[in-house]
């Protein structure tokens, strides 16, 4: 390695040495013209990169967990109550209900649209008298701590365009995931684990939709900023343990020649890809210890699997990928997102959702119940919610139904952060079809997200191909009234 150090500085030419030389130079002229230091800003002692300037005013969050229910559950036979449907069911849509609203190649060739009434009862809880489905107990004993928004709506009509739009606020991939902008404009608490994580249940249903690793790309954001996924099995990041017979100051003195050999290329080329390449090296080699820490469960408390259930033993659950989002949390990491798949069902809906409800509910309410107790829901977001919604009307045989997609209205809930609890926003009509109170847009809930976190969705940019983007483009209104 020195012999490589050595041969890279002889190759360096008179041309190369005059043409940083001057840079440097103009730099320093030009910040003494300017009255102005030329070294870059410095970071809060307490955060570790992000922007200067941000947040743009006090936050009530300091982090985000993300619950993605990958699929669609369906709301109507979870949060949105409509005993209409009682009388309803069996019924024809009307006409004017429906529309002109686009279909999907899966029912666009039915000749009826048979109402469906939920198979499944639903109760009112806490003082709120919020209703939920039966299908989530456990949901059921924190709604007095979510704010359940009922009036969501989206453009996008199918699976990938619809988790790519709620990813990164455009249906099209190659733009940065909304982690990826928490990243870059705010940072991280910590500069042992990366600012934003990434946990995939174990699939369980045969027919899900595939996950891809652009859903938490950074697009063109330094892809310093992009998710590392933990894994579910075996080390939890590839890589983290030394070769055999290697040594910790073997791999120091390495990642030093590698970041002087590096640093010459960047000079050279000044390509900043580069620089992220040292940071990450840094980063991997300060996960080789901060990671096993996190990892190893072993210091919880029995009450704590007592809480997020027997599941939260098993690595690759959704329980115990939410008990690893609160040790995520609690050592600093800005934005922890949790992929759940196998919420699609096109058929057989009263057979596939309870199994599905079953692998979420306790995980889920565990981990507000969990950061309450640990006074971190105040200043944690918990998101929990799918892509778009499901169609009142059956698809298929209504003896062995499923839903469609429905991007007109569906149901998410949110937590602690600055989110007003014990509410339910927004209000549909009696067909569970369309908005009648309240519309949230995908760009309204981003801006919502970031507002929590104390950045002003239309300041936070990078210019990219002379255009300055932002995760909510060109739109997007705060949704105040579920502000706390």
């Amino acid at each position: 390695m020195r012999q490589l150090l050595e041969e890279a500085q002889l190759l360096e030419n008179r041309r190369q040495f005059f043409g940083r030389s001057s840079t440097g130079i103009g730099l320093a002229a030009l910040a003494t013209l300017l009255n102005q230091d030329a070294s870059p800003a410095q970071a809060p002692a307490t955060q570790f990169g992000g922007l200067d300037g941000i947040p743009h005013f006090a936050p009530r969050a300091k982090r985000v967990i993300y619950l993605l229910q990958s699929g669609a559950p369906s709301q109507i036979d979870l949060y949105d109550y409509k005993p209409s449907l009682e009388k309803l069911d069996g019924s024809e849509l009307p006409d004017e209900v429906r529309g002109q609203q686009r279909l999907t190649g899966m029912t666009a060739g039915q000749n009826k649209f048979p109402l469906v009434k939920s198979p499944f009862r639903f109760q009112q809880h806490g003082e709120s008298g919020t209703w939920i489905s039966d299908l989530l107990p456990h949901t059921a004993k924190v709604v007095d701590d979510i704010c359940l928004v009922k009036s969501m709506h989206t453009q996008a009509i199918n699976h990938d365009p619809a988790i790519t739009f709620f990813q990164s606020g455009h249906q099209q991939p190659g733009r940065p995931s909304i982690g990826s902008w928490l990243s870059y404009g705010l940072g991280s608490e910590t500069e042992d684990l990366p600012a934003f994580t990434v946990l995939l249940s174990k699939n369980t249903f045969s027919q899900a939709q595939p996950i891809y690793s652009r859903l938490w790309g950074s697009g063109f954001l330094p892809s310093s900023h992009q998710g590392v996924k933990f894994r579910n099995q075996g080390d939890p990041v590839l890589y983290l343990t030394d070769p055999a017979g290697d040594s910790p100051s073997n791999r120091r003195k390495l990642l030093n020649s590698l970041s002087r050999l590096n640093s010459l290329r960047r000079q050279q080329v000044g390509d900043p890809e580069i620089q992220t390449r040292i940071a990450q090296y840094e980063m991997a080699h300060r996960m080789q210890m901060s990671v096993p820490e996190l990892a190893n469960t072993s210091d919880e408390p029995e009450s704590t699997f007592e809480l997020y259930g027997d599941d939260a033993r098993i690595p690759g659950t959704h329980a115990a990928n939410c008990l690893m989002a609160r040790r995520l949390a609690q050592r600093g990491v800005r934005f922890i997102q949790l992929f759940h798949r196998g919420w699609d069902h096109h058929s057989s809906l009263a057979t596939h959702i309870p199994k599905l409800a079953r692998e979420t509910d306790q995980g889920s309410a565990a981990l507000v119940q969990d950061l309450k107790r640990l006074g971190m829901l105040e200043d944690t977001l918990v998101i929990w919610g799918g892509e778009f919604g499901r169609t009142v009307y059956a698809q298929g045989n209504p003896a062995n139904f499923g839903r469609d997609h429905h991007p007109r209205c569906f149901s998410i809930w949110m937590a602690g952060g600055g989110i007003k609890p014990g509410i339910s926003h927004g209000k549909t009509d009696e067909f569970c079809y369309n908005i009648d109170e309240d519309p949230v847009h995908v760009h309204d809930f981003h801006a919502t997200i970031l507002a929590c976190l104390g950045i002003d969705h239309e300041q936070l940019t990078y210019r990219f191909q002379g255009r300055d983007y932002r995760l909510t483009d060109v739109h997007g209104t705060v949704v105040k009234k579920i502000l706390a």
